[in-house]
This record gives C-alpha cells, sequence and structure tokens, in this order.
C-alpha cells in the first residue's frame, strides 16, 4: 500500500485536531434551544471555520517546505543568488530558512574564490614562459598554454583532442618524472627540461606536462659571462696599452729627430737607428691592432635593447643584399609582412649571415639565395650558400671562434644576440639535399 503524501498527513492531522471540537459545538448547537435557521448557520459557520483553518495550515507548512526545497535546488543548479525573505530568528521554519541562507552565502563565497583562483591560474599559465600541457589517460591533450602553442607553431583548437605521439611529445609521458632531453619542434629545438606529474579530474587521472627551454638560459648565462670576462680584459688591456703606443711613438719621433743630426751620421748607426725605427712601429701598429680587436670584441657587452618600429620585411632584406657584391644574391621572395623590430640590428644580423655565405661560395663558386616566409605565427628568413658547409657546427656562437683567416668571432655571435633579444632565434645546418650551409633566423610577427 502506498503510503500517504506529506501534505496530505499535515491535512488530515489538522482536521483531525479541530474534529473534536467541531463535534462537541454541533451537538450542543442542535440540542440546544435554537430556531431551525440559526442552528443551520451557525452549523455552516463552524464547518467553514474548522475545514479553513485545516486547510489554511495545510498550505502554511507545504509553503515553507517548498520555499526551502526551491532554495535547495538552487544550491543543487550551483544557483547561489537565490534568497528566502521574511524568515524569524524566533521560530523553528525561519531558522532553518536563514541557515539555508547562510549555506548558499557561504558557497557563493567559495566558488566566486574558485573561480577567482581558476582565472588567476589561468592568467599565470598563459603568461608564464614555460610551455605547459595536460593530457587525459588516453593521453589526448586537453590542456596547452600559449608558450605551448608557440612551441607546437598551432593554435590551441588545432591542438586539443590530439594524443601525445601525434604531437611529437610521446617521449614527455614516458620515462623519469624530472630529467633534461633533446627535443625538436616546430617553434624551437634544443635542449629541454622536463617536469611531469599526475593529478585527477572528474574522478579520472590525467598527466601535467611542464616543458623549459634550456638552450636559451645556458645561452644567456654564457653570454654574461663572456660579457664580464670582455669587461675586464678590456680594462686591462687598455690600460697597458694606452702607455706603451704613447712610449712607443715617443721613442720613434726622438729616434726620427736624431737621425737628422750630424753626430749620428755613420752607417752603422744609420743601421741601428733604421731598426729600432722598425721595432718601435711594429709595437705601434700592434698595440693599435690590440685596440681594434678589443673596441670589435667589446661590442657584445655594448648591444643596446631595440628599438621596436615597424619594419616591412621585403624593403628590409632587398635594400640589405644589395650591399654583396661579390658573388650573385638571388633574392626569393615572399608574403608582404610588417613586424615590429630594430631594423638597424636586424640590417646588421642579414648583412653578417650573407657575408658569410659569400664567403662560403667564393671558396667553391655558386651563388646565394635569400628568402622569407610566414609560418603561423613566425617569420622565417633563410640564408643559403653553396659553400663547403660547416666542419663543426658545434663552437659556432663560442665568442673569439672562428674559421675564416682574420675573422674575430663575434659576427654570429652577435648575429644570435640579436634574434634572441627580438624573441626569435639563429641556427645555422649544413644542407641535406646539397653541398654548403642553411642560416635560419625565426622571429614572432
Amino acid at each position: 500500500m502506498r503510503p500517504l503524501a506529506y501534505e496530505r498527513r499535515i491535512q488530515l492531522l489538522a482536521l483531525a485536531a479541530g474534529f473534536p471540537g467541531s463535534l462537541i459545538a454541533m451537538i450542543l448547537l442542535w440540542h440546544g434551544n435554537y430556531s431551525s435557521g440559526a442552528a443551520w448557520t451557525l452549523a455552516f459557520l463552524i464547518l467553514s471555520l474548522w475545514l479553513g483553518f485545516a486547510f489554511s495550515l495545510r498550505n502554511r507548512v507545504v509553503f515553507s517546505l517548498q520555499t526551502l526545497s526551491n532554495l535547495l535546488a538552487a544550491l543543487r543548479e550551483e544557483d547561489f543568488s537565490m534568497r528566502a525573505r521574511g524568515a524569524r530568528s524566533d521560530d523553528a521554519m525561519g531558522e532553518v530558512i536563514i541557515e539555508v541562507n547562510a549555506l548558499s552565502e557561504t558557497l557563493r563565497q567559495q566558488r566566486l574564490g574558485a573561480l577567482e583562483a581558476t582565472a588567476l591560474l589561468r592568467t599565470v599559465m598563459e603568461e608564464i614562459d614555460l610551455a605547459i600541457f595536460t593530457f587525459d589517460n588516453c593521453r589526448k591533450l586537453r590542456l596547452v598554454n600559449r608558450a605551448g602553442e608557440r612551441l607546437l607553431g598551432r593554435p590551441e583548437e588545432r591542438l586539443l583532442g590530439f594524443t601525445a605521439e601525434e604531437l611529437g611529445l610521446g617521449a614527455c609521458l614516458e620515462g623519469e618524472a624530472a630529467h633534461t632531453m633533446e627535443l625538436a619542434f616546430p617553434g624551437s629545438s634544443g635542449r629541454w627540461g622536463l617536469r611531469r606529474g599526475t593529478f585527477r579530474q572528474g574522478g579520472l587521472p590525467h598527466h601535467l606536462v611542464v616543458l623549459s627551454d634550456l638552450s636559451r638560459t645556458l645561452r644567456d648565462e654564457e653570454r654574461k659571462a663572456w660579457q664580464r670576462l670582455i669587461r675586464v680584459l678590456g680594462h686591462e688591456l687598455n690600460n697597458s696599452l694606452a702607455p706603451i703606443q704613447s712610449v712607443a711613438q715617443g721613442l720613434e719621433s726622438g729616434l726620427l729627430n736624431a737621425s737628422k743630426s750630424s753626430e749620428l751620421q755613420s752607417e752603422a748607426s744609420a743601421v741601428i737607428l733604421d731598426d729600432l725605427r722598425q721595432g718601435l712601429g711594429i709595437i705601434r701598429s700592434r698595440t693599435e691592432a690590440l685596440g681594434r680587436f678589443m673596441a670589435a670584441y667589446a661590442q657584445l657587452a655594448r648591444l643596446p635593447q631595440p628599438k621596436l618600429l615597424p619594419v616591412n620585411v621585403s624593403e628590409w632584406i632587398s635594400r640589405t643584399v644589395k650591399l654583396e657584391t661579390r658573388v650573385r644574391v638571388n633574392l626569393l621572395s615572399g608574403p608582404d609582412v610588417v613586424i615590429s623590430a630594430d631594423v638597424d640590428q636586424l640590417e646588421q644580423l642579414l648583412i653578417n649571415l650573407v657575408r658569410n655565405a659569400a664567403d662560403a661560395t667564393l671558396e667553391t663558386g655558386g651563388s646565394v639565395q635569400v628568402g622569407w616566409s610566414r609560418q603561423g605565427a613566425h617569420l622565417d628568413v633563410w640564408v643559403v650558400d653553396e659553400g663547403p658547409g660547416l666542419p663543426n657546427t658545434s663552437n659556432l656562437f663560442v665568442p673569439f671562434f672562428t674559421t675564416k683567416p682574420g675573422g674575430s668571432g663575434i659576427g654570429l655571435v652577435l648575429s644570435r644576440q640579436i634574434a634572441e633579444a627580438h624573441g626569435g632565434e639563429l641556427t645555422l645546418k649544413n644542407r641535406s639535399d646539397a653541398r654548403g650551409c642553411r642560416a635560419l633566423l625565426r622571429l614572432p610577427v
């Protein structure tokens, strides 16, 4: 047998509570000395009051419970803005409604705090210079930040749902949770620091992968060390070279004057004076050369921050390649692109690359090719030569290292420093399809 509903039971209890009094009133009415019309009138009034109070009691209880039910339903739907009004603290139902209102306010504050914390976390993830990825238990990508998008060379909507293997990140979910590894991506390549952790979302396990570019950090520290060394060497050598050069000039001038006097006219004296003059001239020339040598290296420590202005890529490259006249330079035009950069620094960078390509091509003959293209959010500028190739690529960006006679060894170091100051990168590799080398400059658009 199906039990009675709570509202029906309240109604029956209200009727039962008023039934004895109404029955006694009816008995006294009909056995009293009343006329028939008065008896019926009073009986109708008694029945109306009895039933009216019973149904009013039922509606009052049901209304309070429905209000409480609506509040709880709103909480279940995560709508914490609803409140019950008119609740009093001096009755039981009022106290219940007051507590439900307080619970709703507490949940609203907690939800607001959680939303703010989530928004802060997303902002930090977007702004941090680390590539962050999350994968579900099927190894499919579920979350990526802007650094991860730049690394993979695609926007978020073209990455979510792909597996780690399809994105080239399969190795990141294997091995130790924290280690370093060599990885190549469309947006960058080199040595990376990997940290991997796990968390649960929706009751299911997920993987968190964080990649940090160690190559650039190591290069920055290496460059700072070289800059400190250069400043120290420059200071010490200049302190020695300046007086040596001054003394050498003075001695040379004095000997020149003495050779003209009548006291030093013998043949032996002339020979001695000539030797001394030649020796002092050599000392002076070498000190001047050392001064120029240190001034060139000091450029590495004095590269200013780039002054970013709109730069038309076609005009910049076309203007720069015309400066090289020793070999034929073929310009492969690309799309019309305008970037924000320091055009003076970029011209110096491209001049260095084209000059190196021309030097290599002069050894074997051939031509140099220069071109550019846009790859998503990046601009790629390449310089290709037909020279003998690079015998050793590991030391190309080490200051003082050079493979050319008379080279200073700072051109490529300065070029990469300019590229990284613009948020880009510079790489040099031997061509796999033909003889020669390919220099690639990648800049953000």
